[in-house]
């Protein structure tokens, strides 16, 4: 499983949901939902706007958790 990091790199990096989304120029709406459910998807483009804020690769903000039977 996937699971998405936005919500820890951005509040590492002193952002919150509004000013990420302003920063980004990601609807606030789209942030709220990967902050809030970091399981769920995103396109690829939208985590590049998100990394280049963030100065941190596309990579940084996914995490590999393994299924329970791995």
């Amino acid at each position: 499983m996937v699971r998405l990091r936005v919500k820890e790199v951005a509040e590492a990096k002193g952002y919150n949901m509004s000013s990420l989304s302003r920063a980004s120029d990601v609807s606030f709406t789209t942030i709220k939902r990967l902050w809030r459910r970091p399981d769920g998807g995103a396109n690829v483009e939208t985590l590049d706007k998100i990394a280049r804020v963030l100065d941190v690769s596309v990579a940084d903000l996914i995490e590999h958790v393994p299924d329970k039977r791995e």
